[in-house]
């Protein structure tokens, strides 16, 4: 942490802070959002170093990922008292419900960031890269641009409905902001364009990073990498997935060996200052992590009942609270935030599926195995087997449930996996009331903030 705060000038926190705390107030109010221009009077980046600075400033761009996808998701479920303390739009994300999504701070955060991104793409525009600079230059647009592809990634799982090839010209997809101007007219692109200028921005930003950062607060080679693979698998796009999973893992393959650390503490895993070997682009949630601190939720107990007795992960996820009672304590980051970055062991989740998928039962089963060695108590884990794709497909989706756990990706999962005929219906009960989400339901697009659809007049879910 202390490398990471040095790379920093003063000016450039100084700068960061202001530029965030500006945005934070102008978007604060979506009139202001949409239609108002930024204040000619403050301060606007001038230099590269300035630019830096402003994706740099962690706690507003790493750190305002929504965790409406958790909420949604079936990885736990709350008490009536719990429940009745949540946020209305909360309550209406859980039970997949309209009318009570306004000013929800979640579009408003993702979008902080694609706004900071853009920040930084236009006034690039202005700097010329020479010599000299080349590196820095290349480093802040690439960064940027992975910023604004995550961002858009994420409003797209949460605000849209799961990506469909045969009818992606016609599906809504979401706003694409590409420009800091606020004269320029938020609408919703369609599913075609949110999925291509993820990609996009992917791509163009792969040559001009390095292939890992100075910190994993960064984007880098490796982050764009995964990014890629990870919206392929949400389009169902299998092999390209595999192929950018492959990548990610060319440049770091590392994994945790879970024997090392203490199931019995609060947060078992290495905080970002001491480093976990298996984080390659570090980013958190913003609100739900604190209602996953074990006192508020309980975990699924068909999740829970997945683990076997000498799978470690058990005990390092989970912290038990009653009687048959857990709460979550596996983040990544540390704490109690929840983590939704990119990480080793997704890569070799999504490589192994997508050799599945394409019947190389022999690698799928290879990268499995890898990962589950590092899992399980020592010389306890025997290696599984599968005798045809469809059991090793099986066998990683269940490993992939069980170790991507509260990283905002199972609503994803849901929704693509139903596309595939997984059938898949989530169920709340809440004060003797019963809630279901039927697969592929249109309630899987979440409701738009309706001051947002007031504002713009853009077409709701």
């Amino acid at each position: 942490m202390k490398r990471y705060i040095n790379m920093l000038s003063i000016r450039s926190i100084l700068l960061s802070a202001l530029a965030i705390s500006f945005v934070q107030i102008f978007l604060s109010s979506c009139q202001k959002y949409l239609d108002a221009k930024p204040d000619k009077s403050l301060v606007t980046p001038q230099t590269i170093q300035d630019l830096q600075g402003l994706l740099d400033y962690f706690p507003f761009i790493n750190n305002q990922c929504s965790d409406m996808c958790g909420v949604a998701a079936d990885n736990y479920f709350l008490t009536d008292a719990v429940f009745q303390s949540f946020p209305d739009n909360m309550k209406a994300a859980y039970l997949w419900q309209d009318g009570m999504f306004n000013n929800t701070p979640d579009w408003q955060n993702e979008y902080t960031v694609v706004y900071n991104a853009n920040v930084v793409l236009d006034n690039l525009k202005n700097i010329p890269r020479i010599i000299t600079n080349a590196t820095a230059w290349d480093n802040c647009k690439g960064s940027a641009l992975v910023f604004r592809a995550k961002s858009f990634w994420e409003i797209a799982q949460i605000w849209a409905k799961a990506y469909d090839s045969t009818t992606d010209n016609q599906d809504l997809g979401i706003p694409l902001r590409l420009t800091s101007d606020f004269n320029v007219k938020s609408v919703r692109s369609t599913m075609k364009e949110t999925y291509d200028q993820i990609i996009n921005d992917l791509m163009e930003a792969i040559p001009l990073l390095p292939d890992l950062p100075v910190t994993p607060f960064r984007p880098s080679k490796c982050a764009a990498y995964g990014l890629l693979a990870r919206t392929y698998l949400t389009m169902r796009h299998y092999t390209e997935a595999g192929l950018y999973a492959d990548s990610c893992l060319q440049v770091n393959s590392n994994l945790l060996d879970y024997n090392s650390l203490d199931s019995t503490s609060t947060n078992p895993f290495p905080s970002i200052s001491l480093g976990n070997a298996e984080d390659i682009f570090h980013t958190t949630t913003q609100w739900f992590r604190y209602n996953l601190y074990p006192a508020y939720t309980n975990m699924d107990t068909t999740l829970l009942s997945l683990y076997a007795p000498n799978d470690l992960r058990k005990a390092l996820f989970f912290n038990k609270n009653a009687p048959g009672s857990y709460g979550f304590k596996g983040s990544y980051d540390g704490t109690i935030a929840n983590y939704n970055g990119i990480a080793t062991d997704e890569m070799y989740l999504i490589r192994a599926e997508c050799y599945a998928r394409e019947g190389k039962v022999s690698l799928a089963m290879n990268d499995l195995n890898t990962l589950l060695i590092k899992r399980w108590k020592i010389s306890t884990f025997i290696p599984y087997t599968a005798s045809n794709a469809e059991d090793a497909l099986k066998l990683i989706l269940t490993e992939r449930r069980k170790e991507l756990v509260c990283r905002m990706l199972r609503f994803t999962d849901i929704k693509r996996l139903n596309k595939e005929g997984a059938d898949i219906t989530l169920k709340r009960i809440i004060n003797g009331q019963e809630y279901t989400l039927p697969p592929n339901d249109p309630r899987y697009a979440l409701p738009i903030p309706e001051n947002v659809i007031q504002l713009t007049g853009m077409q709701q879910n």
